[in-house]
This record gives structure tokens, sequence and C-alpha cells, in this order.
């Protein structure tokens, strides 16, 4: 064993150093300090300082926007009729619905720059798709709410279908002006088969899902009713987030890459 090369310190000196076993414990990290700080990617830093319109009232799509770091989204409201034809089949009827929204919010705000230039409308539409294949959408009265829900519960399963359309001003004098990206996102709904008459007309009585496809909110009351779903949750609320991100992030590619794509169609 080698001799150390200098004494020890004094034992004076030595119990001013705490032991391991008095030292405090950091102990666990205490909560965030404030909201956390928005999803930061390129697309979404850059329209974080543009004008993007939301062609829906729902505030539930604005708060599933917000997700993603789009808190300061425009709201105007379609004016779309949305008075087409079941006859269309459901995914063509959701789809066209949608696309109709945007369209008649882009081509009343286009020209509108008293707030800034429109950078990117955002338009969607949700129905509800029975066993049986009928479309359902809001209920029209308490009676047909309270039968609608019943119909769900009855028939086990039903799909929910939501439409995204997104559309951006082109800067270039490309026809017809704009790029329009659409997706159709499909998720499984199963009603729990042991609700009561009791609690449809219970949960109709909070007039919770009035104004909601189907007749429920997923997000709120109506959880009550559902044993399961398969698929997106978001996309049952009323906006698939996931699926709306990959639509923005195609929909924003530089427009040069556009007339790239555009020229090597028309060359094959």
């Amino acid at each position: 064993m080698s001799t150390p090369s200098e004494p020890p310190p004094p034992y004076d000196d030595a119990a001013k150093v705490p032991l391991l076993s008095d030292r405090k414990s950091p102990g666990p990290p205490g909560p965030p300090r404030g909201p956390p700080p928005p999803l930061s990617i390129p697309v979404l830093d850059e329209l974080r300082r543009k004008r993007v319109i939301l062609a829906s009232a729902s505030p539930r799509r604005k708060q599933l926007l917000a997700q993603l770091g789009l808190a300061r989204v425009q709201i105007i409201p379609s004016q779309f009729a949305e008075n087409l034809s079941h006859d269309l089949g459901a995914l063509n009827y959701v789809l066209e619905t949608a696309t109709s929204k945007v369209q008649d919010v882009y081509r009343r705000e286009i020209d509108n720059t008293d707030e800034g230039e429109p950078a990117l409308f955002i338009g969607a539409d949700t129905i509800i798709v029975s066993h049986d294949g009928r479309i359902l959408e809001k209920p029209r009265g308490a009676e047909h709410h309270i039968s609608m829900l019943k119909m769900l519960r009855d028939q086990g399963e039903h799909k929910v279908m939501t439409a995204v359309a997104i559309m951006k001003p082109l800067e270039s004098a490309m026809d017809p002006g704009y790029r329009l990206e659409t997706h159709v996102e499909e998720t499984t709904v199963k009603f729990d088969p042991l609700v009561t008459d009791e609690l449809i007309l219970a949960y109709v009585r909070t007039r919770d899902g009035n104004d909601k496809a189907g007749g429920y909110g997923i997000q709120s009351g109506g959880a009550v009713l559902i044993e399961r779903i398969e698929g997106s949750y978001d996309n049952v609320v009323g906006l698939p987030i996931r699926a709306t991100l990959k639509l923005i992030e195609k929909v924003m590619e530089p427009e040069e890459e556009l007339d790239d794509d555009l020229f090597v169609r028309e060359g094959d």
C-alpha cells in the first residue's frame, strides 16, 4: 500500500463537509411552469405568422388545431347549404361537402385582405354512417335525437367519417389559382349494448349532442354511451389532426416543386 504524499485534512475541516446521508435530495421535478411550447416544425412556424382560416363554426375543430400550435386561426363559417344527395354514398358525400365548404369561404375571402392575405383555408365535415349504411348528421329534434342514439346502440358498431379539405392560394397564375388536398378518415365506434333507454334520455336532456353528427360527443358526456373505438379519437371529435398536419405539409410545398411535378406528368 502506498503512503499518501500529503497528510489528511484535520478533522475540524472534514466536519464541515456534509455526509451523503445529510444532503437534501432534489426530489421529483415539479410541474412545468406555463403551457408547453407549440409544436415547432417549419410549416407550422411559417403559418403561425400568417392568416389561416377555418371554414367551420365548430369550436372543437378550433381546439384541435390549437393542439398543432395554430391557436390564432380565424373562424369564418361556410354558407354552403350542405344539402347534397345521400345517393352519392358516404365517402363522396362527406368529401364533396367538406370541399364545397372550403371553396365557399375561399371565394368570399380570397380578395379580402383587410386582415392580411389568406395563407391557408381549412374545411371539414363529419358524418356518422350507421351499420346498415345510413348517413346520419345532426339530430333534428329531441325525438329524432333519442331514436338516433337507440339505433346506434342496437346496431352495435358504426363509422365516423371526417373529410378534411386544405386549400392554399397560389402566388403564380396556375389554374385554378389554388392547391387543394383532401383526405377522408374513418373510425369505428361501438356503443355499449347495455346502455339503457333511461341513460339515453338523460343524455339527450343535457343537450350535449344537439350540434354533433350522430347526436353524441365522445369528448364530453357522450363518452358514457361508448364501449370502445378503433381508429383516430380526434377524428370522432371532428378533425383528425395527424392527417390534417400531413395535408398541410403537402399543400404548403414550394410552388417550384409543384411546377416540376406538373412538367414531369405532362412529359410522361
